[in-house]
Formats: structure tokens, C-alpha cells, sequence
């Protein structure tokens, strides 16, 4: 659905989300709602706010400008509101902010979206109550290792990047977790991103021997490589990280293409109850949406089961298994997801797909 037609919808659910809808589970929803985030904001506040009515329950929705001081101004917003679960944060900086504020009250927090890895090594040493439903930012390197083990360690292989801080530090860490495991690239090299082909780089491939490479780059740049192989009649399997989720412009990738990414959580089976009905309200599930709307269920099966214990909802949301309209979630003890979100997918027709065989 077009962004700017969705806007009207989403912002509509964003106002309604600071009504009650009963005296059940005040859930705080914390999420920018003007400036260059607003988008995104809308759309945790309409999935968060969708899952809330379901239940319900109470909804709270805070501003969050992206700073340490509305981070505070939000923390008070929500003790205020004496909600028992702060939802959504889009910004580090907000957390910052707000997590020491929640941690004298006793409000635990899900994030669906920051991934500082540095951020959850403070929180744990300040105990603040902070549980990450978005994926660690080592998390993507961790499974294109445990993928090119498991898959390519026979292969002649190459690991080459763009350039960019992202893509130098993905195939840093793949490179170094690799070598350590006793598995050399053959090939490796920082290729010039945003080319209109890439020629030389795919014959300096097959010149090396080599058969499958990952790629630390744009999706752009992997399916120009994935075109020229194939004009040069170089067999190559490539793979790519979550980079590889944009726009299928200006040259279409072709069938095969592998990726480390997130999937699409719309088309997992444990969402299809969800989206059936946000498709039945006019909400198109895409986004944040969903994630938005699996945090307002943890929070509201954590609370539940709290009630039901006498405990604080904080040691409820460590190692208990919540249903979600993203599939089953967990978190450990570091209070991060205890099972790792990304896949290895693969490019047919229009989307990425799980790939019919296991190894390529």
C-alpha cells in the first residue's frame, strides 16, 4: 500500500490509542509521532494500538523526540500514567533516557526496533528493565556464519564488501568467526559500489576459482554482480545480508539470490490470524505493524501471568514462551530473543522465500 495513502489510517490509530478501553493492562506506547520518524512511529503506535484494543486493554501513547531529556519527559509521562509496560522506542537515545526513571518504578520496557549491542551491556549492569524484541546488531553476522558453515565450507568461497561502515564490519566479523573455524576465503576484496556493471569483479571471481560469495553490500550492487555473471556465463552463488530487503530497482534480481534477512513477517503462519484481521480493518501489515503488535502481547500475557504469580512482570518476561503474531518468542536471561530472527532466504519471482533446498 502506498505510504502516503496509509498515513490517514495510521495516524488515526495513533490517536485512539490514548483512549481505555477497559480497566485491564495499561500498556505504555512509546514512539515518535511528528518529524522525520513519523512514519515509523505511526506505525508502532497503529500495530501496538491494533493488538491493544484486541485485548482490551489500556493504552498510553508518549511522543519520543530521539533525545536523553524526552527520554525522561517520557518516563515520567508513563509512570504517570502508571502504565505496568512501556512498549515500542525507536531511539537509543530515548532509552537512555528513560530507562533509569522506569527502573524506580518498575515499568519494564520492549524495544522493537534498537539493536545497540553496547546499550543492553548498560542495562544489565544498571538492571534496567530493558527486554529487545529487535535483534541484537551482531545478530546478522551470527547467522550468515552459522549458514556458510553449515552450507559452503566445501565451496570455494569469497567475501567481498562495499566499503561502507556496514558492509566492512558484516564481512569483518564473517571473515574473522570463519578463519577461526579454519575456513579461508579464496577470494576477497572491496569492490566500487553503485556501478552500472561489475564485469571485471565477476571474471576476477572465476579467474580465483571461486563459486559462492557473500556480498556486504546494497541490493543494488549484488544484482548488477548476479547480471554479469550470468551475461559472462560465470556460475556464482551469491549471498547478501538484510541490505538485501529494499526496492527491486533499477536492475531485478534474479532467482536464486540468497540473503540473510529478516523475513516477512506478514507471511509467516503464526501472523495469519493477525493480518487477516488488520486487512479486515484496512491496516496493511507491513512495517513495524507486526512487531508492534507481538510487544503488546508479550506485555499482556507477562503481565497476566505476573498477576497470576504475585511477581514483577519483569521476571516473567526472562524464559517464559509468548505467542506472537511474529511466532514464538522468548527471552533469556540477557534479555535478548533467545532464538536468533534472521534467515537464509532466497530471491524467486517477487519475494524471498525460504529456499527449496538446504544447501546452495
Amino acid at each position: 500500500m502506498n505510504v502516503l495513502r496509509r498515513l490517514p489510517l495510521l495516524f488515526a490509530l495513533l490517536s485512539a490509542a490514548g483512549s481505555s478501553y477497559a480497566a485491564g493492562i495499561r500498556i505504555g506506547v512509546v514512539a515518535p509521532q511528528e518529524g522525520n520518524f513519523a512514519m515509523l512511529g505511526a506505525e508502532i503506535t497503529a500495530g501496538a494500538n491494533f493488538e491493544i484494543q484486541a485485548q482490551k486493554d489500556t493504552a498510553t501513547v508518549v511522543d519520543e523526540p530521539c533525545t536523553e531529556d524526552g527520554g525522561r519527559a517520557a518516563a515520567e509521562a508513563l509512570v504517570a500514567a502508571k502504565v505496568q509496560v512501556a512498549i515500542g522506542f525507536l531511539c537509543t537515545e530515548t532509552l537512555e533516557g528513560a530507562l533509569p526513571r522506569l527502573k524506580d518504578a518498575g515499568i519494564p520496557v520492549i524495544t522493537v526496533s534498537v539493536r545497540s549491542r553496547i546499550l543492553m551491556e548498560d542495562a544489565l549492569k544498571s538492571g534496567w528493565p530493558l527486554f529487545r524484541l529487535a535483534p541484537v546488531d551482531s545478530a546478522e553476522a551470527t547467522m550468515a556464519i552459522d549458514t556458510i558453515l553449515k552450507n559452503w565450507a566445501a565451496e570455494p568461497m569469497a567475501l567481498i564488501d562495499d566499503g561502507t561502515i556496514h558492509g566492512r564490519e558484516l564481512v569483518g566479523a564473517i571473515r574473522n568467526a570463519l578463519e577461526e573455524k579454519g575456513l579461508k576465503p579464496v577470494f576477497t576484496d572491496t569492490y566500487r559500489p553503485g556501478q552500472d556493471q561489475q564485469i571485471a569483479l565477476v571474471r576476477r571471481l572465476k579467474k580465483a576459482g571461486v563459486t559462492r560469495v557473500f556480498v556486504g553490500g546494497d541490493r543494488s550492487d549484488v544484482a548488477v554482480i548476479a547480471r554479469d555473471a550470468t551475461s559472462e556465463k560465470i556460475p556464482l552463488v551469491l549471498m547478501g545480508g538484510d541490505a538485501m530487503r529494499a526496492a527491486d530497482t533499477p536492475v531485478p534480481l534474479q532467482d536464486g539470490v540468497q540473503a540473510i534477512a529478516l523475513p516477512d513477517y506478514a507471511s509467516l503462519p503464526a501472523a495469519q490470524q493477525t493480518v487477516q484481521a488488520m486487512h479486515a480493518s484496512g491496516t496493511e501489515p507491513d512495517g513495524y505493524i507486526l512487531p508492534a503488535a507481538a510487544a503488546a502481547q508479550i506485555a499482556g500475557q507477562a503481565t497476566e501471568a505476573a498477576k497470576a504469580g504475585n511477581n514483577p512482570i519483569a521476571d516473567k518476561l526472562t524464559g517464559t514462551p509468548f505467542q506472537t503474531a511474529i511466532g514464538p518468542i522468548s527471552f533469556g536471561q540477557n534479555h535478548e530473543l533467545t532464538e536468533n530472527p534472521y534467515r537464509l532466504l532466497e530471491w524467486r519471482g517477487n519475494a524471498f522465500v525460504p529456499p527449496a533446498t538446504p544447501s546452495n
